[in-house]
């Protein structure tokens, strides 16, 4: 790509920014989320969308909805599309968006469920319990490795590649680079808040094209030797369900990075509100069993997708307000799991709260998390390994986060046992 086009496309992000950035000094809460001004605790924001209406309406064209209620309904309806509808539209040019192409995220229901039925069947309770053992034993081995340290950084010694080891040995993965994987990751991730520049479109592009072909690769190299892995089984005949190469190839990206990318996040946000309230630590060390209810009140208090966006395909009534055809509504998951109609005392983190479960943090409805199970199991043994065998898990130092608004997580967690 020539410098000249570059320096276009830069231009044109750089306009587009400077509209939302004017917006949110005029006090757009949207524009404010969008620009990163309350990444460190984006909550008072969210309750200050809430107490102004059913839906905020923001002058960056997108409407924010606070309720857990309204995004319930919207997330089960097939009358909100996702099709081209990126928050990226919001600050990037030309509609560049974070996901590639094939990327089944951005399908409508019909597809999304042809997609389902195809890859389901690799998170079905028998297989989640068949990669349980596998994920202790690298939980373990990963904690061992760390602890050798003194100090260490549970981020990238242990809730990063956990769930990159597990999830590429699940797509057949062999010798991986659990550090390229991680940067694929994180380029990927900051994508989906919106390409700010021409050079972080370029580093898109080029972490696209380097999965495209790994994946082009390991699809060529089980068609002709097929193993137990999932590529393997997309390949199977599955008459007119069957999949294109170049949608398992899609498929293949889109398993990997949010395959780990919502679990470290998961497990770096569980241990960082663990540690800063040292009761609920407590209980869990007294009792590793709460391992699973740590990790659902994790996702309900502080879930890794913080929003997900839908856009309106039919004219629609809630409340006093009217959605109109094509209008963009942002669904702010980490309002809607403290919205206080549904949760008492929502500002609390309590891993004994009986309904933690109620939370969207995996969505709902045709495009719930088809890998909740596996997120959840790999969560689960994560922090129940950490209770066990590092009761005295204190936090050394500052914590860094990433650099985005819809995808909450630490890129840095210093600790010591």
């Amino acid at each position: 790509m020539s410098i000249a086009t570059d320096l276009r496309r830069n231009t044109r992000i750089q306009l587009r920014r400077a509209g939302v950035w004017t917006k949110a000094r005029r006090g757009d809460l949207v524009g404010k989320l969008l620009l990163h001004e309350r990444l460190a605790d984006p909550y008072p924001l969210y309750e200050q969308m809430r107490t102004q209406g059913t839906v905020y309406r923001s002058r960056t064209g997108v409407h924010a909805v606070t309720s857990h209620e309204l995004c319930t309904k919207v997330l089960r309806d097939p009358a909100f599309g996702r099709r081209n509808d990126e928050p990226a539209r919001v600050t990037a040019p030309d509609g560049q968006g974070p996901a590639p192409d094939s990327s089944f995220l951005q399908e409508e229901v019909s597809d999304h469920m042809r997609w389902r039925r195809l890859v389901a069947p690799a998170f079905r309770p028998r297989k989640i319990v068949e990669y349980r053992q596998r994920t202790e034993e690298v939980a373990n081995r990963l904690l061992d490795a760390a602890l050798a340290k003194g100090d260490f950084d549970l981020v990238t010694d242990y809730a990063s590649p956990l769930p990159i080891t597990v999830i590429s040995e699940l797509l057949g993965l062999t010798d991986i680079d659990v550090e390229l994987f991680a940067h694929y990751g994180l380029v990927t991730g900051k994508a989906i808040d919106g390409v700010r520049s021409a050079r972080q479109a370029n580093e898109f592009r080029t972490a696209v094209r380097e999965l495209d072909a790994l994946f082009a690769g390991l699809v060529r190299k089980r068609r002709a030797e097929p193993g137990d892995d999932l590529v393997s089984e997309l390949l199977r005949p599955q008459g007119e369900d069957a999949l294109p190469e170049r949608e398992i190839v899609g498929t293949c990206q889109l398993l990997l990075t949010a395959g780990f990318e919502t679990t470290t996040n998961l497990v770096s946000n569980a241990v960082l509100r663990l540690r800063e309230n040292p009761e609920q630590w407590e209980k869990l060390v007294a009792d590793p069993g709460l391992a699973s209810a740590a990790a659902e009140e994790s996702l309900r208090y502080d879930p890794p997708v913080q929003y997900s966006i839908r856009v309106v395909r039919e004219r629609f009534e809630v409340a006093d307000e009217t959605l109109l055809p094509d209008t963009v509504l942002m669904l702010v998951i980490g309002a809607a799991n403290r919205d206080p109609e549904i949760f008492s005392d929502p500002g609390t983190f309590d891993i004994t709260r009986p309904d933690a479960g109620s939370h969207l943090a995996f969505l709902s409805g045709a495009h719930y998390c088809v890998g909740a199970p596996l997120a959840r199991m790999e969560a689960e043994v994560a922090l129940r390994v950490l209770a066990e065998r590092v009761p005295d898990l204190r936090v050394t130092g500052p914590v860094r986060r990433r650099p985005t608004a819809a995808l909450r997580g630490l890129l840095h967690l210093p600790v010591r046992a």
